[in-house]
């Protein structure tokens, strides 16, 4: 069971950790604390100075409590060879793979890789964050969190920037962030993809898109530039938009709905391969045969592509390319060498789920 003074600890760190209190700016006085966590006054002392024994908290005599500059000092000369690395998911097809291309190129340098992952939550890649900096790791390689949504740690990217900490981002960048990023070229390899299935003759094809990262956004983007550019039957697109956070049961539920329609879709692409394998398993289920009565495509060509019943058509990504990109661009940068930014374009992968 928690100690009423661990309480205490645990409730500051809390707020001060989530920006509620500044740097410098001054806390609740001592009855105030007192009153707020229903404890004594010895309590509330033991606690701030722990806190302060910490550095989270430091005290003026007759002024009262103030935070911390927390966030140990950070520069590009310090003595660790660790690179954080912050990903979104560990346990899924794509950064598994990346991790072991940055792997082979850091270790040749001298460096070890430091994980911490967010699940697409703001909150824990707040704490990722925060964890890597005490730590003092040499570099930063992020994959963004529900990179299209605002982000309430401008902050400490904000303060990142200012110390000038080497930082490359994966996958997806923050739009308002200026660091360099490995990305794909999401946008133009959906369109690629839906232009190829207009030339199967697909015209009313059902795009499925996570919108909460920008990834989905700029495949989603993709998918409407393609109708653009046939403007005769545009009307004929449809689309579902979801976030992260959502189970798949809501998606299947607006499939139904339009696979009922007169004009059901031919088609279905999805934001990526995993929603892919789950939307043919769904199809299935509804006695429909794939491709025979509807096609589906995905994206980034999970390496079990091949083997699934019918094999997925989809869009390549580069994976370990992406990871030996991503490690040399971070070691560039530690280093003090100028860096571009990389995109990668996707090849199309044609393959049974799409071929009647």
């Amino acid at each position: 069971m928690e100690s009423k003074y661990q309480r205490v600890i645990n409730g500051l760190k809390k707020e001060i950790l989530a920006g509620k209190y500044q740097v410098n700016e001054k806390l609740p006085t001592e009855s105030a604390l007192m009153a707020q966590y229903e404890v004594s006054r010895y309590t509330v002392r033991r606690a701030v100075g722990e806190l302060e024994n910490d550095h989270y908290i430091y005290r003026i005599q007759g002024g009262g409590m103030f935070v911390q500059d927390w966030q140990k000092d950070w520069s590009n000369d310090n003595n660790q060879h660790l690179i954080g690395i912050i990903a979104t998911h560990i346990a899924d097809y794509i950064f598994p793979q990346i991790i072991y291309g940055m792997d082979q190129v850091v270790s040749e340098a001298g460096y070890s890789l430091m994980l911490s992952v967010t699940h697409n939550d703001h909150e824990k890649e707040r704490r990722s964050l925060i964890s890597m900096l005490n730590t003092q790791v040499a570099g930063l390689i992020i994959e963004p969190t529900q990179s299209a949504l605002p982000n309430p740690n401008m902050d400490l990217y904000q303060k990142i920037k200012e110390q000038n900490i080497p930082v490359l981002f994966i996958n997806a960048a923050y739009p308002n962030l200026h660091f360099p990023a490995v990305t794909t070229k999401d946008q133009a390899a959906e369109q690629q993809l839906v232009n190829y299935l207009f030339k199967l003759g697909h015209q009313d094809i059902l795009g499925i898109f996570q919108i909460d990262d920008i990834q989905g956004v700029h495949r989603m983007n993709g998918f409407v530039a393609a109708y653009q550019q046939h403007p005769d039957i545009a009307y004929r697109s449809r689309l579902i938009m979801y976030q992260s956070s959502d189970d798949f049961d809501k998606i299947a539920t607006q499939i139904k709905t339009a696979m009922a329609q007169a004009t059901a879709p031919s088609a279905i692409v999805c934001y990526n391969d995993q929603l892919a394998i789950k939307v043919i398993d769904y199809l299935k289920q509804q006695h429909l045969s794939v491709p025979e009565d509807v096609a589906v495509a995905g994206f980034d060509d999970y390496q079990m592509d091949q083997y699934i019943s019918p094999s997925l058509t989809t869009m390549t990504h580069e994976k370990e390319g992406m990871g030996t990109t991503a490690g040399q661009l971070m070691i560039d940068l530690i280093n003090g060498r100028s860096i571009k930014s990389v995109a990668f374009e996707p090849n199309l992968v044609v393959r049974a789920s799409t071929q009647k």
